[in-house]
């Protein structure tokens, strides 16, 4: 037997040993984040776009949904869909799509059709706050060069999940990400012991490198990119899974040290500000203790569900409260962009969406992130998209 084996049967003993403290959620726990209200206090359910991303994105989900089994079940509030009934839920809204007329007509027969569920929220006042993310493209190689010497990593052999639930029934559907170290579970490695002490060099984990480490770390923020690579075939890359460690914004940290203020919070003046005072990238970078590891794919970029997100389609949001895979709808603020380049306006917009993605700052029943596609505009729409609004779920009626 070998000495990584051995650990491993190890585990449950010190797991128990483990859960002798204290095992913390990121936010309060959510008894019914989703409530049922009358189609008649949903406003008229217009969308901005055209259909053909929502088919597909519709598709995509049915395709996720028929690799589950019938068992599966799906929670929209206090109430329990099956799988089933979830994929007879999207069939009827491409049926609806493909026979109504006009948006009028379509409106009429989904409020007559679905139950609708909103989201509770976060605060008194109940409103979701929105968020953007994109797929960005980076200049990298197969092989590390003097241009080319930040790696991007797949997950490494001695990263272990360990499921909590299998040894306390209070800690179900909870779990840790940890490594073994002379017979004893330990966190891993921490961004700081990844990329400043280099605790993976040397192990052939590397899929490839890129030549900017600041794109590289809102690489691991997105969750999935595109590598250019020199002889200008490019290599898609997506989320695998991560180290365990929480994910914390260095948005959030260069506002409380002053360095930039609330207003100016955007992904742009985060990177500005980064290659304006490189002396300090390393400690600002090293503030996010949570570090991504990916695959290569064939077609992407992917999302929690295994199946690709569709630009301004897909949402993700906290994958413990709201059903996978499910129709949405949602309301709030897209800016309007200049040839230039520079955001003229905040205009207010709905549409139809599916749930099909999650993300480590993605917590609670207040916050959802817009997949916004790739290409400048989608960055530019990612980087400053910070805007409150409203969530709802449909589900075709029993």
């Amino acid at each position: 037997m070998t000495n990584k084996r051995a650990a491993l049967f190890l585990i449950p003993f010190l797991v128990l040993v483990f859960l002798t403290g204290c095992v913390t959620t990121p936010y309060e726990e959510i008894s019914t984040p989703l409530v049922s209200v009358k189609p008649s206090k949903v406003s008229f359910l217009a969308d901005d776009l055209d259909e053909e991303n929502l088919e597909l994105a519709a598709v995509r989900s049915l395709k996720y949904y028929e690799r589950l089994p019938e068992t599966a079940l799906f929670t929209f509030g206090q109430d329990i869909y099956t799988v089933r009934e979830l994929k007879g839920s999207l069939l009827e809204l491409l049926e609806i799509l493909a026979t109504s007329d006009s948006d009028q007509e379509r409106n009429s027969r989904i409020k007559g059709a679905f139950t609708i569920y909103k989201s509770i929220g976060r605060g008194e006042e109940g409103s979701v706050f929105f968020t953007g993310y994109y797929e960005p493209l980076l200049h990298g190689s197969l092989e590390k060069t003097a241009r080319y010497r930040h790696p991007l990593y797949r997950i490494p052999d001695d990263h272990v999940i360990i499921d909590l639930g299998q040894f306390k029934e209070r800690y179900r559907g909870k779990s840790i990400i940890a490594r073994i170290k002379d017979g004893r579970v330990v966190p891993y490695y921490t961004r700081e012991d990844i990329d400043g002490e280099k605790s993976l060099k040397g192990r052939g984990l590397e899929i490839a490198w890129v030549d900017d480490p600041i794109d590289l770390f809102f690489l691991h923020i997105q969750g999935s990119g595109t590598i250019r690579l020199p002889d200008c075939t490019s290599m898609q890359v997506s989320y695998a899974h991560k180290n365990g460690h929480p994910y914390r914004s260095i948005g959030r940290l260069l506002v409380d040290r002053g360095k930039i203020t609330m207003d100016e919070s955007s992904m742009d003046s985060i990177k500005a500000y980064l290659r304006q005072y490189p002396q300090e990238m390393t400690d600002i970078l090293n503030h996010n203790e949570s570090y991504v590891f990916f695959r290569i794919v064939d077609k992407g970029p992917i999302g929690s569900l295994n199946v690709p997100v569709t630009q301004q389609r897909s949402i993700a949001t906290d994958s413990s409260l709201f059903p996978k895979g499910a129709l949405a709808f949602i309301k709030t603020k897209k800016p309007v962009i200049g040839k230039d380049g520079v955001i003229k306006e905040w205009v207010s917009f709905s549409r139809f969406v599916l749930n099909q993605d999650t993300g480590g700052a993605i917590k609670g029943p207040g916050r959802v992130d817009l997949f916004c596609g790739k290409g400048k505009e989608a960055e530019i729409m990612a980087g400053h998209m910070k805007e409150e609004g409203e969530l709802y779920f449909l589900v075709k009626k029993r």
